[in-house]
């Protein structure tokens, strides 16, 4: 199976090189068993449990709160759903939300799970340690399962642009999915990052999934203030001190950290759509909000994209003759 070095086509894809020729419909993804963390939550402090379940083939990935009167409230992990943004992105439907889910969206997408039902105790995500890493480990030990479905995506058309001052997004077309992201902080321990890469399923594993979530400790008290960052340690955060020094006794498990974690956030976010995506995204000091906000652009315009089937391929190398059958890894975002 090559992974990190090939590209996921849709049905009719062509790559920049050789000739791509459509295959066998590529099956959807659940988990095969239950499998439940326990936690808190990064902004509210709650403990939580959470547990993961098989979900039937078309039914997406959803939320239900189970600590909730009457059976639980069930809330859709989808785009229009999503109604808080700050410093996380949280979603709310039947009058209860879910927030800081964009880690798990993140480790779910890098698996290439396409159906689950996420039961959860209390109104956040439990943080683990940072990152996407914790949830991959759980998905992993409760096994995947293909299903009697043909996995789809989201085929980016036409360029869609966002700006907001020196911040910008954007989504184009492409035959994969890619992240090209920039960050910039007055911090020294950050200060401008860049990071470029085509998230196939193990490069998301290796290079993105461990980055933790991070934040400057003289921030700490008015974020706390504000409702925010209340189950917030250096256990779950990478903290930089006044003298812009890495808190954690660890330091950095990158030494791009920083970017990196905005990276795993936007694969989150961006797996709101509903689907893989086939597009190249690109983002300039871009957050959540900007990610929710380019969805929503490209949705609202029916001539952006099309949903496709995501298909096997046939690589005929350009210098040779030979059908060579490559099974493609996942678009994941």
């Amino acid at each position: 199976m090559f992974d990190a070095m090939t590209k996921r086509y849709g049905q009719g894809g062509s790559g920049s090189s050789g000739l791509h020729l459509s295959g066998h419909p590529l099956s959807q993804r659940t988990i095969k068993n239950p499998i439940s963390c326990t936690g808190v939550g990064l902004h509210s402090g709650v403990k939580v449990t959470m547990t993961l379940k098989p979900a039937p083939a078309d039914s997406g990935i959803v939320f239900k709160r189970i600590d909730i009167a009457g059976g639980g409230a069930v809330i859709p992990a989808r785009w229009d759903c999503v109604d808080d943004t700050r410093l996380c992105t949280g979603v709310s439907a039947q009058g209860a939300q879910v927030r800081t889910i964009e880690h798990l969206m993140a480790a779910l997408a890098g698996s290439r799970i396409d159906n689950l039902v996420i039961e959860i105790t209390g109104p956040e995500v439990p943080v683990m340690d940072g990152s996407a890493h914790p949830f991959v480990f759980l998905i992993d030990c409760a096994g995947v399962v293909e299903q009697a479905a043909p996995r789809k995506a989201i085929r980016v058309l036409r360029s869609i642009k966002l700006q907001d001052g020196d911040r910008e997004v954007s989504l184009e077309p492409d035959d994969g999915f890619s992240v090209d992201l920039s960050i910039d902080f007055a911090s020294s321990a950050i200060r401008r990052q860049e990071m470029r890469i085509e998230l196939s399923s193990s490069a998301f594993r290796s290079e993105v999934s461990r980055a933790r979530t991070f934040g400057l400790e003289q921030e700490v008290a008015a974020l706390r203030a504000a409702g925010l960052a209340k189950g917030g340690s250096l256990d779950n955060a990478v903290v930089i001190g006044a003298d812009n020094k890495i808190l954690n006794e660890e330091g950095l498990r990158y030494d791009d950290e920083f970017v990196r974690h905005k990276v795993l956030d936007a694969v989150g976010d961006l797996y709101l759509a509903g689907y893989p995506i086939l597009g190249r995204f690109q983002g300039c000091c871009s957050g959540h909000a900007m990610n929710n906000l380019l969805l929503r652009a490209l949705f609202s315009d029916p001539t952006a994209y099309r949903i496709e089937t995501l298909c096997e391929t046939l690589v005929v190398p350009p210098a040779r003759s030979e059908v060579a059958p490559a099974r493609f890894a996942a678009a994941i975002a």
